[in-house]
């Protein structure tokens, strides 16, 4: 692993990812979380002052090594006990069905492969399980959807392999996940190319 990635790079992140914008869709994303939680892409463990008062136990997985230090730190202080995993989301060792909610804030853009993991979200999700999720991703705008084209390469080589350009909603549903609550929006103090939001929640079928 090179210096930027463990070093530099969660110092960046961690500055753009605990912006007081993002709280309030934090908080709401994880409102109805229950049951085993799994939470991939953990990174600096931003999301463990946002769980619920009766989540007492959530299972991570996170892959940058780099991220470590500032985790730790929340982990201690945190009342939530955490199982780490220092792995990506595309080779989850975990059975099938193992849990009822699986969580993802801004870590669909970055995994490489994206198809693999989403059909290890939906494996290892019981059936009736939910996937909540927090991202950003595809406009809709043909003019941002350009200039998020353009700029995809530079940014996937700056943010650890972060696209600005996957469109969420249909990588989710393309694995069989039926999206039962949806908001779009571009995230209020951000660019729009790497602002449009899906916020949302998808359930594994029962059947």
């Amino acid at each position: 692993m090179g210096m930027y990635k463990k070093y530099i790079f969660p110092f960046l992140l961690e500055l753009g990812m605990s912006r007081f914008v993002l709280e309030r869709h934090r908080r709401d994303v994880l409102t109805e979380v229950d049951g085993e939680i799994l939470e991939i892409g953990f990174g600096t463990g931003i999301n463990l002052s946002f769980y619920p008062e009766h989540v007492r136990r959530i299972t991570i997985v996170e892959s940058n090594i780099g991220m470590n230090s500032k985790a730790n730190k929340r982990i201690k202080s945190s009342p939530i006990e955490v199982d780490i995993h220092t792995l990506s989301a595309d080779s989850l060792p975990f059975a099938d069905g193992t849990f009822e909610s699986v969580v993802s804030t801004y870590t669909l853009c970055s995994i490489s492969n994206i198809d693999k993991a989403l059909s290890e979200i939906k494996r290892v999700l019981r059936p009736g399980g939910r996937f909540f999720f927090l991202e950003h991703g595809l406009s809709p705008d043909p003019n941002v959807q350009k200039w998020q084209n353009r700029f995809n390469s530079i940014n996937k080589a700056l943010a650890d392999g972060c696209n600005l350009n996957r469109n969420i909603r249909e990588l989710i549903e393309c694995h069989n996940l039926q999206i039962s609550k949806l908001e779009n929006f571009y995230l209020e103090k951000t660019p729009k190319i790497g602002g449009y939001t899906y916020k949302g929640t998808a359930l594994k079928n029962r059947g």
